[in-house]
C-alpha cells in the first residue's frame, strides 16, 4: 500500500522549496487547480538549478573579491538544502511508484 503520509511529506516537501525560491508553490497550486504536479515539479527543479548556479555565481566573485563570504556561504548552503530537497521528494515519488508496481491486480 502506498504511504499516504510520506506522499504528503514528500509534496510538502517540494511545497517548501518552491515558496522558500519564490516559486509560489503549493498556495499557487491550491489557487490554480490546472496547476499539475508536474508543473510543481519542474518549478522546483528550476528554482534549484537557479540557486546552485547563483552560489557557482557567489564562489566566483569571492575569487574576485567582488563577494562577501558570508553572503555566498549563505547562497551555498540554501542551494544545498533545496538540492537535498528535491532529491528527498524524488526518492519518495520512486519509492511510491515501487509500491505501486508490486501492488496485486
Amino acid at each position: 500500500m502506498v504511504d499516504v503520509r510520506a506522499a504528503t511529506q514528500a509534496y510538502n516537501a517540494l511545497g517548501q522549496v518552491t515558496n522558500g525560491a519564490g516559486g509560489g508553490g503549493l498556495d499557487r497550486a491550491a489557487q490554480d487547480p490546472a496547476t499539475s504536479f508536474s508543473e510543481l515539479v519542474t518549478r522546483a527543479i528550476s528554482d534549484t538549478a537557479s540557486a546552485v548556479k547563483q552560489s557557482e555565481k557567489g564562489t566566483v566573485d569571492v575569487v574576485t573579491g567582488k563577494a562577501e563570504v558570508a553572503d555566498v556561504v549563505t547562497a551555498v548552503n540554501n542551494a544545498e538544502l533545496a538540492l537535498d530537497t528535491v532529491v528527498a521528494v524524488r526518492d519518495k515519488i520512486i519509492s511510491a511508484y515501487q509500491e505501486i508496481l508490486r501492488m496485486p491486480i
